[in-house]
């Protein structure tokens, strides 16, 4: 049995979903930042858990959170204190090779700026995941061809990113983030550079994306008609994780 777990007020708002697997549970999560000698608070003490195929939109004004509160969920910042269990483990007690064997592993990231590298193809951008977690070359370029496919690039394989439009670009990106079949797909908004028509598109297909690979996936986003599609929308307030749905 698994629930889905934040700060609403003072207590905790919980949904209890039968038969579904609870993927990432954070426990007394905090993460300050110091600037010139004075420390500023982010994330104090709070409390979650995400189910195996939910979709968050994390929602709210810039500055409140919402990319830190990712980056620890995708364990790319460590917090000050608390714990964060992927699959039952407390990664945070993990060294940093192990910690990057598992999100290597375990979790995809999209970007609103792709962070692609632009003299190299579509194909080979792809590729790197699957190299970089020690399969073959032959097995990369058969993962990437498979995502590559499926989000319509089937035509762009060969092609310099950066000869490729924004909306291209981005499918690269989030085709990236899935070679591995991740459990977990963050992204950080992800169609903020896009215009209406190809924002619709990358929309869809996260939807489509989500209900074939059974994946869970946690967006920041500032964009309306994209929360309004996620399963929750959650924000920041005062340092905690409150439920808006």
């Amino acid at each position: 049995m698994g629930y889905s777990v934040f700060k609403k007020g003072n207590n905790l708002s919980m949904t209890e979903n039968s038969n579904t697997e609870q993927l990432i549970t954070g426990k007394g999560i905090s993460k300050n930042f110091n600037t010139n000698g004075s420390c500023i608070e982010v994330l104090k003490d709070i409390n979650f858990g995400i189910n195996a195929g939910e979709t968050i939109a994390v929602v709210g004004a810039s500055g409140i959170g919402k990319s830190t509160f990712l980056h620890i969920l995708g364990t790319l910042d460590r917090p000050d204190s608390g714990h964060l269990f992927f699959r039952g483990e407390d990664v945070f007690l993990l060294d940093d090779n192990r910690l990057a064997k598992l999100r290597n592993e375990f979790v995809g990231f999209v970007f609103q700026f792709h962070h692609l590298l632009k003299e190299f193809s579509s194909l080979e951008n792809v590729m790197m995941p699957v190299l970089i977690g020690g399969q073959s070359r032959a097995c990369a370029v058969e993962a990437a061809e498979e995502i590559l496919v499926r989000v319509g690039l089937k035509d762009r394989l060969h092609h310099r990113v950066g000869d490729l439009s924004g909306g291209e670009q981005q499918r690269v990106a989030l085709s990236r983030a899935l070679s591995l079949k991740p459990a977990l797909l963050l992204a950080d908004e992800p169609t903020g550079n896009l215009d209406r028509k190809n924002s619709e598109q990358i929309h869809d297909l996260l939807l489509e994306l989500n209900n074939e690979l059974a994946m869970t996936m946690v967006v920041v986003t500032h964009n309306t008609e994209l929360a309004a599609i996620m399963s929750r929308r959650v924000t920041i307030i005062d340092w905690q994780l409150v439920d808006t749905s």
